[in-house]
């Protein structure tokens, strides 16, 4: 593929990002990424077959840059969550590209294989460190990665309602929460 092919992609993408994290699938415009990626509508369907084809496939770009973003050790579970949180922070806009994967692809969609990977990679080294008593097994290893993994989003998934009334924290604060409540879930 010639590199202005390769460019013109790269901005759908990264236009189809923004608008999809804003609007959702449904209330994205194509007419809005191709402004934005200064293309034209025809291009988002040459390369993507459709507006659904587009969300795949910023969601998957997305999927691969999270699974690679932080490296999860069993013997510092609470690091891992901070470096999620850290993630989550920095790109806001991430989460609510996922909460709208999870309401308008959800259900009979097919999952993302290589997130249903990485979870079961993360499964069987908590579960491993698990029966060689390096972490506690009061919590199932599903269980675990599930809370770690609620954890480390629980500040970007407030509602506007609670965030209003919730005290102001700074961001390393809110850091140390989440490695502590890890911690303490750990000490359970």
């Amino acid at each position: 593929m010639p590199r202005d092919s390769e460019a013109t992609k790269k901005r759908l993408l990264a236009a189809a990002r923004e608008e999809f994290a804003a609007h959702g699938l449904a209330g994205a415009r194509v007419d809005r990424i191709a402004a934005a990626a200064e293309s034209n509508k025809a291009q988002i369907y040459h390369y993507f077959d459709s507006k659904e084809g587009l969300f795949d496939t910023v969601w998957t770009a997305y999927v691969d840059e999270i699974v690679g973003a932080a490296s999860m050790d069993v013997a510092d579970l609470p690091e891992y969550a901070a470096q999620l949180f850290d993630r989550y922070e920095s790109e806001p806009n991430s989460r609510r590209l996922s909460m709208w994967r999870r309401l308008e692809r959800g259900g009979p969609h097919q999952p993302v294989e290589s997130i249903v990977k990485e979870n079961q990679t993360r499964i069987d080294a908590i579960a491993d460190a698990q029966r060689h008593g390096r972490l506690p097994s009061h919590f199932s290893a599903e269980e675990l990665i599930t809370l770690v993994l609620t954890i480390a989003a629980m500040w970007t998934t407030q509602s506007p309602e609670l965030a209003k009334v919730l005290r102001k924290s700074s961001r390393p604060r809110r850091r140390e929460v989440v490695k502590d409540a890890v911690r303490a879930i750990l000490a359970a």
